[in-house]
């Protein structure tokens, strides 16, 4: 062996050593705390997947018990009475900050920990009123919840857990592990999303289908884009080759056959750390009907990352798809990527949200009560989601017969013929204003299906 290779593998484990051990330095305990033991003693026989899945851990490892963890203050507004020692049934991110400051720090600018904002919005009055009703009652709400929207939309964004009396949780908010849940001391997230009880495993985490728990759907296919692109299936042919185990885990050095999810927004590069703030190396926000730049949504959310510009995030990304790809390369994917973002704002996106604006005085008031809500809602939230996922993650199906495809049809033979119905039942109105709300939206379609991108609609 030379002896250059020598000092530099040396020089490798020593970084290693460092960073492992800085990982660990201040808050590994000597031994665990007897609270902790006397727990250990009876979960042991009483839950033994728990005992087996935390012997299993680093936190076991490190002496980091269940009373470290779920130890509480009697003023804790969820503190409860058990066995003799006062604790809480949630460990909430400001307990995992007792030891994972900077993570915790990080997740709390990140837009995950604003999922519980979702609570009022337009998706969750589909769940809490369209679909659902208010029969199932709990001693939190005794005028009741919509069960769609406990089991269905808070098991994801979050639900703002409510406390009863001795520290019992209601069984509308709890369980659950919802990336935004809004927990009783007033810390928005919960770590258990990824990093699931309680092995806490960083390989899990670093696992696609555990992202696929909430990116996943009609509206936000993350998961299934990623299994379709040439990055989801190279990972599955070469899993046993990812070291998704590897403490530092970073991309080029402990794995080159693939990324996942977390290697390109999460993972460390050889010039980048791990970051929990999943919004640092994304260039365009998706999710509203017109994508927007994050450092917009990021100021409407009140987030750090309002300072960071789209640029910097998108140089961010660049890194990591370095490791693998050429510049050239990775430039002219962004290239392609930013034109269908214009592609949909300009064809569909901006037309559809100016005619459904005109189209406000002839329609029901209430959400939702009219078919044409459902069309234009799922233009933008399912089908323009699709093609905008698609095309960010390279999966072709999904940008065009999932994305595209469904968004011209649905646009030209759904979305239009019901505002020409709109605008015919304007003109017959005896409501004068309705009559001129009918005229101004005829002679917006007109100017539109005139111009250069919907002519072909006329034959011309």
């Amino acid at each position: 062996m030379s002896t250059n290779y020598t000092k530099f593998t040396i020089a490798v484990l020593v970084v290693f050593a460092a960073i492992y051990g800085q990982a660990l330095a201040g808050y590994t305990p000597a031994e665990l705390l007897p609270e902790s033991i006397k727990c250990i003693e009876c979960h042991k026989k009483e839950s033994p997947a728990i005992y087996e899945q935390w012997g299993q851990s680093r936190h076991f490892r490190a002496n980091v018990g269940c009373f470290e963890c779920h130890k509480a203050e009697p003023d804790d507004p969820d503190a409860l009475e058990h066995e003799g020692q006062i604790i809480s049934i949630i460990v909430s991110p400001r307990d995992c900050a007792r030891c994972h400051e900077k993570e915790t720090d990080e997740f709390a600018s990140s837009h995950h920990a604003k999922g519980g904002a979702i609570i009022g919005s337009l998706d969750n009055r589909l769940a809490e009123v369209v679909e659902g009703n208010r029969e199932f009652k709990t001693p939190a709400f005794p005028e009741g919840n919509s069960a769609a929207a406990v089991s269905g939309c808070w098991q994801c964004h979050g639900s703002k857990v409510k406390v009863l009396t001795g520290g019992k949780l209601d069984p509308a908010t709890w369980p659950n592990t919802g990336i935004g849940r809004i927990n009783p001391d007033g810390t928005e997230g919960a770590c258990t999303s990824c990093h699931s009880r309680h092995i806490f495993s960083a390989a899990q985490a670093r696992y696609p289908d555990t992202c696929g728990k909430c990116h996943m759907g009609p509206d936000h296919p993350q998961l299934e884009v990623y299994n379709e692109s040439k990055h989801g299936f190279t990972f599955r042919a070469n899993m046993d080759k990812m070291n998704l185990d590897q403490p530092k885990w970073i991309v080029g050095e402990d794995y080159d056959v693939a990324p996942t999810c977390a290697t390109c927004h999460m993972s460390a590069t050889k010039t980048q750390p791990v970051t929990h703030d999943i919004g640092m190396r994304i260039s365009w926000n998706n999710r509203p009907p017109i994508s927007v730049r994050p450092e917009k949504s990021d100021a409407k959310l009140g987030l750090p990352g309002a300072n960071v510009n789209w640029q910097t995030r998108r140089n961010n990304m660049k890194d990591v798809c370095l490791n693998c790809h050429g510049d050239d390369y990775v430039v002219s994917f962004y290239q392609q990527y930013d034109a269908l973002i214009e592609l949909y704002h300009e064809k569909f996106a901006k037309p559809g949200k100016e005619l459904m604006a005109l189209a406000k005085p002839l329609l029901k008031p209430a959400k939702f009560a009219n078919k044409i809500d459902f069309i234009w809602f799922e233009l933008w939230h399912h089908e323009g989601r699709r093609a905008r996922h698609g095309a960010a993650m390279m999966g072709p199906d999904y940008t065009h017969w999932h994305g595209t495809y469904d968004i011209a049809k649905n646009f030209y033979h759904e979305l239009l013929p019901e505002l020409e119905e709109l605008v015919e039942e304007g003109l017959h109105s005896k409501n004068a204003a309705k009559k001129e709300a009918a005229k101004k939206l005829q002679t917006a379609i007109d100017k539109l299906l005139n111009s250069k991108n919907h002519k072909w609609y006329l034959n011309k």
